[in-house]
């Protein structure tokens, strides 16, 4: 059987590659960053197939598709001296990749056994320049902001405006919205007077617990 560093770098060929992904930072990022260090120790070995990864033993809380996540930050042309946040269930893995292109990066993590476990993982990876901390998705972490680059780990259905509120001018955020059918992936970018959407590709990712469409109220 192929080792892991083998099936990483088929990976990022097989997967990443193929999908229009072309910038050389994000791909030797990638292969740089071992998946597998972000799943426990039951699903190491689901670590590089094609799909949504759910913890096990964590509701509602996904790795996301190595594809979706790269072509997401391509998009955010994220560069040396940006600051990241990325928000989401388990948002260690995004963060370590986006922890090879900026200069610091904050991510959220669902609670504090995910964010304890990405922070074991980042320093096995070696990376210092990236904060772990718990909380709920869709608030972001206004703290430590604003923010060059957001990047939504998962998918929404709401419009998430109070991360909207961490960007800088001329900031970007990335992420699944799942406003309508099909989802699709989309860039927003902060200006003076309003925050400006495009649409990249349709894709599909998990909800995010928080960011989820309450339930209309009918007679």
């Amino acid at each position: 059987m192929p080792d892991a560093l083998t099936t990483r770098f088929n990976m990022v060929d097989s997967q990443v590659r193929t999908a229009d992904v072309t910038d050389l930072r994000l791909i030797e990022a990638m292969r740089a960053t071992p998946r597998e260090a972000f799943l426990p120790e039951s699903q190491k070995a689901l670590a590089y197939l094609d799909r949504d990864i759910a913890l096990d033993g964590e509701d509602g809380v996904y790795l996301i598709k190595p594809v979706v996540l790269a072509r997401l930050l391509q998009a955010a042309e994220i560069g040396l001296t940006d600051r990241v946040l990325v928000t989401g269930g388990a948002a260690g893995y995004a963060a370590a990749i986006a922890g090879h292109l900026a200069a610091e990066v904050i991510a959220v993590c669902a609670n504090d056994k995910v964010a304890a476990a990405s922070r074991t993982a980042l320093k096995d990876c070696g990376l210092s320049n990236v904060t772990v901390t718990a909380g709920e998705a869709g608030r972001g972490n206004a703290s430590s902001g604003p923010y060059d680059v957001i990047v939504l780990d998962g998918a929404t259905e709401v419009v998430p405006q109070t991360l909207y509120e961490q960007l800088k001018l001329g900031g970007r955020l990335v992420g699944v919205f799942a406003h309508s059918v099909p989802s699709r992936a989309t860039i927003v970018t902060r200006s003076a007077a309003d925050f400006g959407h495009r649409t990249l590709f349709d894709a599909a990712a998990p909800i995010l617990p928080g960011l989820k469409r309450l339930p209309a109220f009918t007679f």
